[in-house]
Protein backbone atom coordinates (compact mmCIF):
# COMPACT_ATOMS: atom_id res chain seq x y z
CA UNK A 1 0.00 0.00 0.00
CA UNK A 2 1.19 3.43 -0.88
CA UNK A 3 1.54 5.83 1.97
CA UNK A 4 -1.24 8.34 0.69
CA UNK A 5 -3.51 6.07 0.27
CA UNK A 6 -2.83 4.27 3.63
CA UNK A 7 -3.13 7.46 5.30
CA UNK A 8 -6.44 8.22 4.02
CA UNK A 9 -7.59 5.38 4.65
CA UNK A 10 -6.54 4.79 8.86
CA UNK A 11 -6.01 8.58 9.69
CA UNK A 12 -8.45 10.58 7.24
CA UNK A 13 -7.49 14.47 7.50
CA UNK A 14 -4.53 14.04 10.24
CA UNK A 15 -2.50 16.40 9.00
CA UNK A 16 1.25 14.81 10.04
CA UNK A 17 2.62 17.45 12.03
CA UNK A 18 2.83 17.96 15.79
CA UNK A 19 0.86 17.68 18.11
CA UNK A 20 -0.35 14.43 17.02
CA UNK A 21 -2.47 13.36 20.17
CA UNK A 22 -4.30 16.71 20.33
CA UNK A 23 -5.07 16.37 16.27
CA UNK A 24 -6.94 12.61 16.63
CA UNK A 25 -9.41 11.20 18.73
CA UNK A 26 -7.07 7.84 20.27
CA UNK A 27 -3.99 8.38 21.30
CA UNK A 28 -1.36 8.21 23.96
CA UNK A 29 1.05 11.11 25.25
CA UNK A 30 4.36 9.34 27.20
CA UNK A 31 6.59 11.35 29.26
CA UNK A 32 10.00 10.16 28.47
CA UNK A 33 11.82 12.62 30.87
CA UNK A 34 12.02 12.19 34.33
CA UNK A 35 13.25 14.28 37.28
CA UNK A 36 15.20 16.96 34.71
CA UNK A 37 17.75 19.37 36.56
CA UNK A 38 19.28 22.26 35.11
CA UNK A 39 22.70 21.99 35.25
CA UNK A 40 23.07 18.62 35.64
CA UNK A 41 21.83 16.72 32.80
CA UNK A 42 25.14 15.28 30.16
CA UNK A 43 25.10 12.67 27.65
CA UNK A 44 25.98 9.79 29.88
CA UNK A 45 23.22 11.43 32.84
CA UNK A 46 20.68 9.10 34.62
CA UNK A 47 17.70 11.33 32.70
CA UNK A 48 19.27 11.02 29.15
CA UNK A 49 19.55 7.30 29.98
CA UNK A 50 16.24 6.84 31.49
CA UNK A 51 14.69 8.77 28.19
CA UNK A 52 16.15 6.78 25.75
CA UNK A 53 15.49 3.59 27.88
CA UNK A 54 11.37 4.84 27.23
CA UNK A 55 11.61 5.87 24.12
CA UNK A 56 13.52 2.47 22.92
CA UNK A 57 10.62 0.06 24.63
CA UNK A 58 7.75 1.85 23.67
CA UNK A 59 9.14 1.37 20.09
CA UNK A 60 10.06 -2.21 20.87
CA UNK A 61 6.16 -2.58 22.63
CA UNK A 62 4.96 -1.59 19.29
CA UNK A 63 6.81 -2.75 15.99
CA UNK A 64 8.13 -6.42 15.27
CA UNK A 65 11.68 -6.43 13.68
CA UNK A 66 9.87 -8.14 10.62
CA UNK A 67 7.27 -5.22 10.49
CA UNK A 68 6.90 -3.01 7.57
CA UNK A 69 6.52 1.11 8.23
CA UNK A 70 6.54 4.34 6.79
CA UNK A 71 9.66 6.31 7.85
CA UNK A 72 8.38 9.74 7.51
CA UNK A 73 10.67 12.70 7.59
CA UNK A 74 9.26 16.80 7.36
CA UNK A 75 12.13 18.79 6.22
CA UNK A 76 11.01 22.47 6.56
CA UNK A 77 12.39 25.09 3.92
CA UNK A 78 12.30 28.89 4.91
CA UNK A 79 13.88 29.47 1.66
CA UNK A 80 17.45 29.71 2.83
CA UNK A 81 18.58 27.43 -0.03
CA UNK A 82 19.70 24.55 2.61
CA UNK A 83 21.01 21.41 0.71
CA UNK A 84 18.31 18.69 1.16
CA UNK A 85 21.06 15.98 0.30
CA UNK A 86 22.83 17.25 3.81
CA UNK A 87 19.63 17.08 5.37
CA UNK A 88 18.88 13.69 3.95
CA UNK A 89 21.67 12.15 5.97
CA UNK A 90 19.34 10.77 8.42
CA UNK A 91 18.02 8.11 6.39
CA UNK A 92 21.83 7.02 4.93
CA UNK A 93 22.90 7.42 8.45
CA UNK A 94 20.23 5.33 9.94
CA UNK A 95 19.71 2.67 7.54
CA UNK A 96 21.23 -0.65 7.83
CA UNK A 97 19.73 -2.29 4.62
CA UNK A 98 21.05 0.76 1.88
CA UNK A 99 19.21 -1.13 -0.68
CA UNK A 100 16.03 0.18 0.82
CA UNK A 101 16.77 3.73 -0.10
CA UNK A 102 15.58 2.81 -3.64
CA UNK A 103 12.38 3.15 -2.20
CA UNK A 104 12.78 6.60 -0.45
CA UNK A 105 10.14 9.07 -1.81
CA UNK A 106 10.18 13.01 -1.56
CA UNK A 107 7.14 15.15 -2.19
CA UNK A 108 7.02 18.47 -1.35
CA UNK A 109 3.89 20.16 0.01
CA UNK A 110 2.91 23.73 0.99
CA UNK A 111 4.43 24.47 3.90
CA UNK A 112 2.10 22.55 6.82
CA UNK A 113 1.84 25.07 9.43
CA UNK A 114 0.39 27.93 7.32
CA UNK A 115 -0.30 30.47 9.83
CA UNK A 116 3.03 30.62 10.20
CA UNK A 117 3.67 31.39 6.98
CA UNK A 118 1.41 34.74 5.70
CA UNK A 119 3.69 35.18 2.60
CA UNK A 120 3.32 31.52 1.22
CA UNK A 121 6.90 31.44 0.76
CA UNK A 122 7.87 28.33 2.96
CA UNK A 123 8.06 24.30 1.58
CA UNK A 124 7.64 21.40 3.70
CA UNK A 125 9.55 18.61 2.02
CA UNK A 126 8.31 15.28 2.95
CA UNK A 127 10.49 12.12 2.75
CA UNK A 128 9.04 8.62 3.24
CA UNK A 129 10.48 5.43 3.14
CA UNK A 130 8.66 2.09 3.20
CA UNK A 131 10.87 -0.47 4.82
CA UNK A 132 10.80 -3.38 7.86
CA UNK A 133 12.27 -2.33 10.94
CA UNK A 134 15.14 -4.44 10.52
CA UNK A 135 16.04 -2.16 8.05
CA UNK A 136 16.78 0.85 10.15
CA UNK A 137 19.21 1.56 13.36
CA UNK A 138 16.33 2.67 15.28
CA UNK A 139 17.83 2.86 18.52
CA UNK A 140 20.37 5.20 18.15
CA UNK A 141 17.88 7.31 15.58
CA UNK A 142 15.28 7.70 18.70
CA UNK A 143 18.38 8.93 20.79
CA UNK A 144 18.94 11.28 18.23
CA UNK A 145 15.72 12.26 18.42
CA UNK A 146 15.66 12.61 21.62
CA UNK A 147 18.88 15.02 21.87
CA UNK A 148 17.19 17.63 19.78
CA UNK A 149 16.57 20.13 22.23
CA UNK A 150 19.57 19.46 24.72
CA UNK A 151 22.62 20.43 23.12
CA UNK A 152 24.19 17.61 22.45
CA UNK A 153 25.05 15.44 19.11
CA UNK A 154 24.19 13.66 17.12
CA UNK A 155 20.50 15.14 17.01
CA UNK A 156 17.64 15.74 14.59
CA UNK A 157 15.70 18.69 14.19
CA UNK A 158 12.93 17.51 12.02
CA UNK A 159 9.86 15.74 12.47
CA UNK A 160 10.54 11.60 12.69
CA UNK A 161 7.19 9.59 12.45
CA UNK A 162 7.25 6.00 12.66
CA UNK A 163 3.93 4.59 11.07
CA UNK A 164 3.19 0.90 11.52
CA UNK A 165 1.22 -0.73 8.32
CA UNK A 166 -0.02 -3.45 10.46
CA UNK A 167 -0.60 -1.67 13.76
CA UNK A 168 -1.72 0.99 12.25
CA UNK A 169 -0.01 3.73 14.49
CA UNK A 170 1.87 6.67 14.41
CA UNK A 171 4.65 7.26 16.47
CA UNK A 172 6.49 10.51 17.23
CA UNK A 173 9.28 11.60 19.58
CA UNK A 174 9.08 15.20 19.83
CA UNK A 175 12.29 15.70 21.82
CA UNK A 176 13.67 14.75 25.52
CA UNK A 177 9.94 15.28 27.37
CA UNK A 178 8.13 12.82 25.84
CA UNK A 179 6.14 11.23 22.81
CA UNK A 180 2.77 10.64 21.14
CA UNK A 181 1.65 7.55 20.34
CA UNK A 182 -1.63 7.54 18.08
CA UNK A 183 -3.71 4.80 16.18
CA UNK A 184 -6.82 4.15 13.69
CA UNK A 185 -8.79 2.26 16.43
CA UNK A 186 -7.95 2.18 20.17
CA UNK A 187 -7.78 -1.74 19.85
CA UNK A 188 -4.78 -1.46 18.39
CA UNK A 189 -2.98 0.18 21.45
CA UNK A 190 -4.38 -1.06 24.84
CA UNK A 191 -1.87 -3.31 25.57
CA UNK A 192 0.86 -0.26 25.17
CA UNK A 193 -1.91 1.59 27.29
CA UNK A 194 -1.79 -1.26 29.83
CA UNK A 195 2.06 -2.14 29.66
CA UNK A 196 3.28 1.28 29.85
CA UNK A 197 0.42 3.43 32.01
CA UNK A 198 2.74 4.31 34.22
CA UNK A 199 4.71 6.47 31.75
CA UNK A 200 1.31 8.39 30.50
CA UNK A 201 1.66 12.31 30.68
CA UNK A 202 -0.12 13.11 33.95
CA UNK A 203 -1.74 16.49 32.58
CA UNK A 204 -3.49 13.97 29.60
CA UNK A 205 -4.34 11.03 31.73
CA UNK A 206 -7.82 11.93 32.15
CA UNK A 207 -8.70 12.74 28.55
CA UNK A 208 -6.25 9.12 27.95
CA UNK A 209 -8.64 7.23 30.31
CA UNK A 210 -11.82 7.93 29.14
CA UNK A 211 -10.63 6.96 25.65
CA UNK A 212 -9.38 3.43 26.63
CA UNK A 213 -12.39 2.87 29.75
Amino acid sequence: MEFTDFMQENFPDLELTPPLFYNWDVGIRFELGVDYKRGECSPNSAYLKGVYHRAITLFNSLHLQEDEIFLVVNVHDFGKNTSLRRKLNIFSKYTKNQSALNKLKHLTLPYIIPEDDEDGNYRTHRFVLKCKVSDLRYMPLLKAICNTDMGYKPAIHHDVFFISLKNKTIFHVYDDRGCDLVAASKEDIRHIYNTHNDWILDYDRDEIDQVFR
